[in-house]
């Protein structure tokens, strides 16, 4: 029987000149803040609140799309119509794209519409192109976000205008699917996200990002406004190899939203700092493999692996491996297949993905026959 395996790691400890983890207030009712590198949340503050996204719900239409591209059943060139019921609903309804009814218009260019301009228009076309209609579209953008894990979540349209409460998400939830976006689709996320303008049908419209040209290496994720929900912001932004995505909602002017956001993102590089753990490569431990052509696997860091501390301190840390195990196989090498839990005396969990060091075929025939023999007699 598989069971949650933990494997204590042998950390130097760090235990002089602690310094508390760095206080934070906002204005904001509800925010949120996450450091990619090492799964820190520095700070959170009604995380879990059901609130409307407004226009932050396109952030799932577009990663739905990304997922289609990314596994080859839809293309950058596809050309989907403007049909003439979606255009007369959505040509002049909140942000626009601004497209012709009729019109033939790309997947690439239906995406710069939705991440840079907020078009409601090209959701929609997007939406009925991708999966016949909108209501179709919307069921899988709740299977993604059920993928993902965003529990407290659900969609009722592909562009988060006002539905009487069906659309709701949470901030926490939100900055999941920010970070999902950039770690499952970086080439689509960087070609997408952080574009200064886009021009459509000879009209020239700007990013509504805060953060864009007021915070270093800023790019995503999308803003959001109905009267019924505020001004929200999910943002994301990279420094020197380490990224942030925050999430604030609730706000109740543009302004408000411009200097919070950017007073935030800033607070999440300047009063935190990344320590080093493992390089990329790095073997960190061994597990158990159950019914494969190896009966161990390595566990390797997909990539340098940090854990989060406020500046200037040098706090205890414990490493764990946690898994499922034995893990089952087959598996590729690369897979996901276990965790590094990092603990310190000044923050909580910090949990990052380890991966399979190499790819585990299913044993043969009488492997698993030998294998089931020493079961019964108590010997696996």
């Amino acid at each position: 029987m598989n069971k949650i395996k933990w494997i204590a790691l042998p950390i130097a400890a760090m235990s002089t000149a602690l310094i508390a983890a760095p206080k934070y207030e906002t204005e904001a009712p509800i925010a949120y803040i996450k450091d990619l590198s090492s799964g820190a949340v520095l700070f959170e503050k009604n995380a879990d609140r059901k609130i409307p996204p407004a226009s932050m719900a396109k952030m799932m239409t577009v990663y739905v799309a990304f997922d289609l591209i990314d596994k080859g059943k839809l293309k950058l060139d596809d050309k989907f119509r403007v049909d003439e019921e979606t255009w007369k609903k959505w040509n002049n309804q909140g942000s626009t794209m601004f497209l012709p009814v009729g019109d033939m218009v790309s997947v690439r260019d239906l995406l710069h519409g939705i991440v840079t301009l907020s078009g409601n228009d090209a959701c929609v076309v997007l939406a009925e192109g991708i999966a016949g209609t909108e209501d179709a579209f919307v069921g899988l953008m709740n299977k993604r976000a059920n993928d993902l894990g965003m529990t407290n979540s659900r969609f009722g349209n592909s562009n988060g205008w006002p539905d009487e409460g069906r659309t709701v998400v949470t901030a926490r939830d939100l900055g999941t699917l920010g970070s999902e976006t950039y770690n499952k689709f970086p080439k689509l996320y960087r070609e997408f996200y952080g574009q200064k303008e886009f021009t459509w049908n000879g009209i020239t419209q700007p990013n509504r990002n805060p953060l864009i040209g007021k915070v270093a290496g800023s790019d995503g994720l999308k803003t959001g406004h109905t009267e019924e929900a505020g001004y929200g912001f999910a943002g994301s932004a990279e420094q020197k190899g380490r990224r942030l995505v925050s999430v604030l909602a609730g706000l109740d002017s543009y302004g408000g939203r411009i200097t919070e956001s950017v007073k935030f993102m800033n607070w999440g590089f300047n009063a935190w700092e990344p320590k080093a753990l493992f390089k990329k490569g790095t073997k960190i431990q061994t597990a158990d493999v159950q019914l494969g052509d190896s009966s161990t696997v390595s566990l390797v860091a997909p990539k340098d692996l940090f854990v989060t501390l406020p500046k200037g301190s040098e706090a205890k840390i414990t490493t764990k491996v946690r898994y499922n195990g034995p893990i089952k196989a087959p598996f590729a090498k690369g897979q996901e297949i276990a965790q590094l839990v990092v603990t310190t005396s000044e923050t909580g969990e910090q949990i990052v993905p380890l991966v399979a060091g190499e790819a585990v075929g299913t044993a043969g025939f009488f492997d698993r026959v030998w294998a089931g023999f020493k079961s019964i007699l108590g010997m696996a």
